[in-house]
């Protein structure tokens, strides 16, 4: 059974919904979190809804916070735990976007995932998975999880764009390469990467400037 996602939105600066951005926040974060990126993002994106879902379940580490699924090293839950979270997170993440998209009459080409640390890992599990390619995955300091199932479970390939702080002490900046290597083995043509210098396990403006870039071509503006 599905869980209903909550979710905090901002509406396109010219009142015509051309396209979506949904925003997956990372560990003990939430929505909120990364939705006010939607205002320097839609400036430059005027047609644009931004939705910013809560992820489903409290965390324990974060008492305000939210988390997609536990996280063992960080929260003490059992391997199989955190993979039953992962794979309820997935089917509230499927129900959430099959709502959103016919709540908002656009098709999944108009609309692109912004993941953030474990919102990234739900970002790139999810949409590959899904029947109909989304316009594309913009994926921040995470990873891709369980990479060796993707060649195998890939149903549909979207533009990516992976995006690292070479300082991140939470998420290792190696994890690009990896994520990079993983889709480009699973047939993705067009995976691109940007490296944050100077960065830790966060966005910075060369990181939200290149992000943007990709989401205006992607989306044929």
């Amino acid at each position: 059974m599905t869980r209903v996602l909550n979710a905090g939105r901002k509406g396109p600066l010219s009142g015509e919904t051309r396209s979506v951005v949904v925003f997956l926040h990372g560990y003990g974060a939430n929505g909120a979190d990364l939705l006010g990126l939607a205002d320097p993002l839609g400036e430059h994106l005027p047609d644009t809804l931004f939705v910013a879902p809560d992820a489903p379940e409290n965390c324990a580490g974060a008492p305000f916070g939210f988390q997609w699924f536990p996280i063992p090293w960080i929260d003490g839950s059992s391997e199989e735990e955190a993979e039953r979270g992962m794979q309820a997170a997935v089917e509230d993440i499927n129900a959430f976007l099959d709502a959103l998209m016919v709540d908002e009459d656009v098709l999944p080409e108009q609309v692109v995932l912004f993941g953030f640390s474990q919102g990234t890992m739900m970002s790139l599990h999810v949409a590959p998975r899904r029947e109909d390619p989304v316009a594309g995955i913009v994926a921040f300091s995470g990873r891709l999880l369980a990479p060796e199932t993707l060649k195998d479970e890939v149903v549909s390939r979207m533009p990516v764009l992976l995006v690292h702080g070479d300082q991140d002490d939470l998420v290792p900046p190696q994890s690009l390469p990896q994520a990079a290597e993983a889709l480009q083995e699973a047939g993705f043509k067009d995976v691109f990467a940007h490296v944050m210098k100077g960065t830790g396990h966060g966005i910075a403006p060369d990181g939200l400037s290149v992000a943007l870039a990709f989401m205006r071509d992607k989306l044929g503006l």
